[in-house]
């Protein structure tokens, strides 16, 4: 449960339909982890993926970053394949995805557990045959109703929405050297933390 992170895996759909949607949460942390990195994504076709990889500097250990090509339910094909070629672990590995069950603007960071429903997760989970990697789960909150959920995912989050969610993914990057340097407890209290609400006249 405390190997060094090797991979950080974000989930979502690829192509321009699916870029500002909510299932695509995963995707949007990657892309920030990658400028803050200055890593570049390539192609890689044996992968199914995109990836991108930070080089070792002399405070950190180099790092791999990937966003599957297969569709969010085909996720663990190119999970699969790439920590097979790179032999890297499922503890070393941490997977970014949406969250239904927690509001826009919150995070969750932990080490295996249940899956929630998530079918990018069933899918690594399936390929690897183990629930034991860590994940960051992205709150973007539920439609109430369990019939309007693909509809819900499948769309942009409304512009508060977004706003919160930018907000959880910018704290998630303040808690990236804690996760770079294995300090998982630091990292998940620095995470779950709730997000600060900012001082108005009718609530200070």
């Amino acid at each position: 449960m405390q190997a060094p992170l090797r991979l950080v895996v974000g989930l979502g759909n690829p192509g321009a339909d699916y870029s500002e949607t909510r299932h695509n949460a995963g995707f949007w942390f990657c892309e920030r982890l990658a400028r803050e990195l200055h890593a570049n994504f390539a192609s890689e076709s044996r992968f199914h993926g995109r990836v991108a990889q930070a080089r070792a500097t002399e405070n950190r250990a180099g790092i791999w970053l990937l966003q599957p090509q297969t569709f969010m339910n085909r996720s663990g094909q190119s999970v699969g394949a790439f920590i097979r070629f790179h032999r890297i672990q499922p503890a070393e590995m941490l997977v970014v995805h949406d969250e239904l069950d927690i509001p826009p603007g919150e995070l969750r960071l932990k080490f295996g557990g249940g899956l929630g429903g998530h079918n990018g997760l069933k899918d690594i989970t399936a390929h690897l045959g183990t629930q034991d990697y860590w994940r960051l789960r992205v709150g973007i909150g539920h439609p109430g109703d369990r019939n309007e959920v693909v509809n819900f995912v499948l769309k942009p989050p409304r512009r508060e929405e977004q706003e919160q969610i930018d907000a959880a993914l910018d704290r998630a990057l303040l808690a990236w050297p804690l996760l770079a340097r294995g300090e998982w407890n630091a990292a998940i209290k620095h995470a779950n933390s709730k997000p600060k609400i900012p001082a108005t006249p009718e609530n200070s």
